[in-house]
């Protein structure tokens, strides 16, 4: 099996890597507002998570959204227990590169986040966002409650007829309970603040929600 067939396949638990105990040693606060981007977090403040490519990029597209109280990326919904970048890069840990999204419900709603999710990617393409390919880049979504489960079910059939009707296939996103955030190393915590010029390869459908 070819280097690039075997990243875009989920491992079985059996293939993937150990990885450790140890967690992620990063800053506990947001490098553009200031907020926490680690527990405590105010009583106010819901969760959830997505995956929609280069987490660069799409912790970018949600920090910029009013009522969002911190954003954090980091890697969930594969085996590898506190894995690193270069091991996830591998395809063996079966993690997505995700984005943690704090908000407040009284000042943004989940519909809203939402959809900034659904047209900021393309969603129709399995393992790969454009020319990034791996399981890394699947598109997720991964809720906290079952509230938050139906609203993201029902927002996939909403944007899965709008897609069809625009002559684009079908939905890939997996929506599932929100497994284990593990952080991602501080360097990448709000990386397109502290850099700029970085790369972001996101982009959507040009198809309104």
């Amino acid at each position: 099996m070819s280097i690039l067939s075997s990243k875009v396949r989920m491992p079985t638990q059996q293939e993937a890597l150990r990885g450790r105990e140890t967690p992620m040693v990063v800053s506990a606060l947001h490098f553009v507002n200031e907020n926490r981007i680690k527990p405590p977090f105010p009583d106010n403040i819901q969760k959830i998570i997505f995956g929609l490519g280069c987490f660069w990029g799409a912790e970018r597209k949600f920090w910029m959204v009013e009522g969002i109280y911190s954003t954090a990326v980091g890697y969930a919904a594969g085996y590898t227990p506190n894995a690193t970048y270069e091991e996830v890069c591998t395809g063996s840990t079966g993690h997505n590169e995700v984005v943690l999204v704090m908000f407040d419900p009284a000042k943004v709603s989940l519909e809203k986040l939402l959809e900034v999710f659904w047209v900021s990617h393309n969603p129709t393409q399995g393992m790969r966002q454009g020319n990034d390919k791996g399981t890394q880049y699947r598109s997720g979504i991964y809720t906290y409650n079952d509230q938050q489960q139906e609203t993201a079910e029902k927002s996939k059939q909403l944007y899965a007829a709008k897609l069809r009707d625009a002559g684009h296939g079908p939905i890939t996103t997996e929506i599932i309970s929100a497994p284990e955030f593990y952080y991602a190393e501080d360097y990448h915590q709000q990386y397109l603040a502290k850099n700029p010029r970085g790369y972001c390869g996101l982009g959507g459908l040009d198809v309104n929600y």
